[in-house]
């Protein structure tokens, strides 16, 4: 009798807790590994209840190559059934794992800042900040230091045109004239002929449309030939790797990026200054201070967007099954005034992105240390 009472109470319990998983894929290894691995420490100290119930979060490296990205979101999706995908930093595995989660109606919430369509991808979120808000900062810059002439050096891949067309369309506005389009690709060694080319122009400026360490590559070898005008960065830089690969080369280098990275440095009053220095204590309390990175902090947003979301979800369906994915996708696209510690994320039909402007501010790197301009 017993046992039989102890086997029930065991069935009863599973399913008043239902365990909610939750799949993550990184580019823990190859050129974007500098993006990836923060994400895949922020995933050890991740929350494991939400609304209640046990979450258990699912790892996979997909090496920075969108075929491998592919395999694992549909592993994650078809053999682990994951309730909601985490996925990938790197632009172009992140379009491949998109593709994956529309098919299987899967909801994702990448931490790259993809384009997305929601009337074409209503499964799929992004929450960084979209290049054109992040490039509008820089233009912005750009004209109150009278930058009139803008080199462009970037990725040859779909991170290279989505910031290329970007500051095409914000510099063009603005009447900043772009003087020459040179690309290289993530992991090459030596950009030298495409830099010659580019300081021929002479511009006043370079953008640089990468991400990750491999960025620092065109400052480097711009300030071997003494050439010291002002580098601007995409917010896929602001992490310690692109200065301890750069070096005293990348000095004086601006970004925007998410006010999380600078949280000590914001005025009192700014809405993210106290979700970004608890976030800060926890993550360096286990790697250890300076160990902060803009990407790490993605996932803890994504996290944060997921615990908001979870116990309407759960009102609806239970884990594991495709109605709860319907029910989380249509509870993360009404999150409303959550605050991470990049944004205040408000989703909408319209809008899988949910952030405003204050989800950026402009940093330079100064004395080794990224350092807010404002």
């Amino acid at each position: 009798m017993k046992k039989w009472m102890f086997l029930l109470l065991g069935c009863l319990s599973m399913q008043l807790h239902a365990e909610i998983v939750v799949g993550v894929t990184v580019s823990a290894t190859g050129p974007g590994s500098s993006l990836g691995t923060p994400i895949a420490n922020a995933a050890k100290i991740l929350p494991k209840t939400v609304g209640g119930e046990p979450v258990r979060y699912i790892v996979l490296d997909d090496a920075s190559d969108p075929t491998a990205g592919t395999k694992a979101a549909r592993k994650l999706a078809v053999e682990d059934k994951v309730d909601v995908l985490i996925g990938s930093s790197t632009l172009p595995s992140a379009i491949a794992q998109a593709t994956v989660a529309s098919e299987e109606r899967l909801p994702m919430i990448a931490i790259a800042p993809m384009a997305i369509d929601p009337a074409k991808q209503p499964f799929v979120f992004s929450i960084p900040q979209p290049i054109s808000l992040m490039v509008d900062a820089l233009t912005e810059h750009m004209v109150a230091n009278r930058v009139r002439n803008l080199g462009f050096v970037g990725f040859s891949d779909a991170w290279g045109d989505l910031t290329y067309s970007s500051m095409k369309a914000s510099a063009g506005a603005a009447g900043v004239n772009i003087t020459g389009n040179e690309r290289y690709a993530r992991p090459d060694v030596a950009v030298t002929g495409q830099m010659l080319k580019l300081m021929a122009q002479n511009p006043d400026a370079v953008f640089v449309g990468g991400s990750g360490a491999p960025s620092a590559l065109p400052q480097i070898t711009a300030a071997a030939r003494g050439f010291n005008k002002t580098f601007y960065h995409t917010h896929g830089v602001v992490n310690r790797d692109f200065i301890c690969v750069g070096g005293k080369s990348v000095e004086g280098a601006i970004a925007p990026t998410g006010p999380v990275v600078v949280a000590e440095q914001l005025p009192a009053d700014h809405p993210l200054k106290a979700t970004g220095l608890a976030f800060l204590k926890r993550y360096e309390e286990e790697y250890g201070a300076g160990s902060r990175n803009a990407f790490a902090a993605y996932a803890w947003d994504v996290a944060t967007i997921i615990e908001a979301a979870v116990p309407t979800a759960l009102k609806a369906a239970k884990p594991g099954t495709p109605a709860f994915r319907q029910a989380l996708r249509d509870a993360i696209e009404n999150t409303h005034e959550v605050k991470g510690t990049h944004a205040v994320y408000t989703m909408s039909a319209t809008d899988h992105h949910g952030v405003d402007k204050r989800a950026r501010v402009l940093v330079r790197v100064e004395n080794g240390e990224w350092k807010l301009i404002r």
